[in-house]
Parts: C-alpha cells; sequence; structure tokens
C-alpha cells in the first residue's frame, strides 16, 4: 500500500510552500548507515515536536542539524541516545534502530546505549573532580580497566584525542572547574570518548565559547570523524559548512532537506532551506 503523505502548511511562511510529511527529501538514506531512523515522531503531550522523520546516518559522517530556534533539531538528536526519556511527558514513535537493533525496544539496555552514543552538551559540563577523574569515570563505571595502568592509559588516550593532552598532563589532579572554557568542553569530549563509543552526540557544542576555543573543537570534530560518527547540532550556518559532510534543515519538526553540505549551501532544493541559509527568516 503506497505511503499516506499529507500536505502541511505552516503558518510563518507563504501559503504555497509546502512539507509533505513522510517524503523522501534530498538524500536522506545513507550507503553504509549506523542510525537508520524511519517515521519518527516526538510527543509531548499531545504536542506533536517532531513530524514523521526519516533518515540514516552513516558510518564516520559527520552530519550537521540546522535550523530555527525551536524546530526541534535537538530533540531529534536526544532520541538517539534516548536522552528524551528523563522528560516524563515526551513519547517517541517509529523505527530508530543502531546497527539494526531496534534502541527502543524495553529489553535495550539504556545504559549500554548511552555508552555506545556519547552526548556533549552546549554548556560544558564537567564533574567537580579532577581533571583525571573527569574522564576516568566513565571506565571505571563500566568496568574497562583491571588495573591502575590501564586506566591511566585511557585517561592519557582520551586526552590526547581531545587535543588536551600537552595542556594538562603536569596537573592531571587540578579541579576541572579551575579550566577555561575551551578546555572544559573538550575535556567533556574526552570524558564522552574514554569508554570507546561509537557515536558522539554534539548539542551546540561551541554556542558558549572564544572563536579560537572553537576552531579547536571543530578541528577535533575532523580528527573523531576518522574513528566515530558525529551528530552535531548547531546554530551557526557557517559552523555547519566547515565541519560537515552533510547538512539535514529542520523547520517547526519537519525534516525538510538533507543532502551533502555543499549542495545545501550552495543549491538547495526547497524553498525554506535557501530562505533560511540567506537569512530571509530564522
Amino acid at each position: 500500500m503506497p505511503e499516506q503523505r499529507t500536505a502541511v502548511v505552516q503558518e510563518d511562511r507563504p501559503a504555497e510552500t509546502v512539507i509533505e510529511e513522510g517524503k523522501t527529501v534530498g538524500s536522506p538514506f545513507a550507503d553504509d548507515p549506523k542510525f537508520k531512523l524511519r517515521n519518527v515522531e516526538v510527543f509531548y503531550g499531545e504536542q506533536r515536536a517532531i513530524k514523521n522523520v526519516s533518515l540514516d546516518i552513516a558510518r564516520n559522517e559527520v552530519i550537521a542539524f540546522i535550523g530555527p530556534s525551536g524546530c526541534g533539531k535537538s530533540t531529534f538528536l536526544r532520541c538517539l541516545n534516548r536522552m528524551n526519556d528523563s522528560i516524563e511527558s515526551c513519547r517517541v514513535t517509529g523505527s530508530l534502530t543502531l546497527d539494526d537493533q531496534d534502541i527502543y525496544d524495553p529489553k535495550h539496555d539504556v545504559v549500554e546505549l548511552r555508552a555506545r552514543v556519547g552526548m556533549v552538551f552546549q554548556k560544558p559540563n564537567p564533574f567537580p573532580k579532577s581533571i583525571y577523574d573527569n574522564v576516568a569515570y566513565g571506565p571505571r563505571i563500566h568496568g574497562l580497566a583491571n588495573r591502575k595502568s590501564d586506566l591511566d592509559d585511557i585517561v592519557e588516550n582520551s586526552l590526547r584525542k581531545a587535543g588536551l593532552w600537552d595542556e594538562v598532563k603536569d596537573r592531571l589532579d587540578a579541579t576541572a572547574t579551575g579550566m577555561s572554557g575551551g578546555q572544559q568542553q573538550r575535556l567533556c569530549i574526552a570524558r564522552a570518548i574514554a569508554v570507546s563509543p561509537e557515536v558522539v552526540l554534539m548539542d551546540e557544542p561551541c554556542s558558549a565559547l572564544d572563536p579560537i576555543a572553537t576552531a579547536k573543537v571543530e578541528e577535533l570534530i575532523a580528527e573523531l570523524s576518522e574513528s566515530y560518527t558525529i551528530v552535531i547540532v548547531t546554530h551557526s550556518m557557517q559552523q555547519a559548512a566547515r565541519v560537515s559532510h552533510r547538512t539535514a534543515y529542520f523547520h517547526l519538526g519537519h525534516l525538510v532537506e538533507v543532502n551533502e553540505t555543499s549542495k545545501v549551501f550552495t543549491s538547495p532544493e526547497h524553498e525554506l532551506t535557501e530562505s533560511y541559509i540567506t537569512g530571509r527568516f530564522g
């Protein structure tokens, strides 16, 4: 039976511009998907925040989610490691698989999922512990190191991958809250990758950072993409253009367009995408 599609007209755009729910937009399906997401919807009570989104996310790609504030990009991001579970009124429907495993299966271990799918938040949130203990926390919890020397190696390797080792190797016992904002955010990235995740989610990771710290994090994203799948929500179209392989544009809960980043920014397929990237709204 053909999939039913409903044209939806949004109030803040011309009446002739429509989004068809469930339509395959742009090039949403990756060749070698890590995540397969089909007909995903998110509800807060009766309010539908994400509307029939289908998307594949490839292995070792960097995909950026962009769109106006309140468009649903962070809500959709948090579906990927079930962070929305912490919101009592939130309900997620559709099919969401990681390596063909249903991550919303009641039998799926959420702790294991969040070890596989790490998260870096908008504001750096180091624990009020030493730099060493921040990075060692996850490996200790998950039993990834049997000896102190193994834990030392994990901490050093994670800090090296985060581009922090040379800056902090002589003060690992110092409190993490005394670091600069940019260092704290890279420490949070080191903490996320210390448990050897397969995917790293980043929700506006540079919005609280200065340009120099932002550049370091962006360089880090490029390096990490060799080993991890990275999904980044960003309010900065320039950042999306610099760091991502593909870009997905969200508008009022709809996935309007997703394609290679260069195509989205130079020849967008949808009028809404063009209006957003040219600054006519958003």
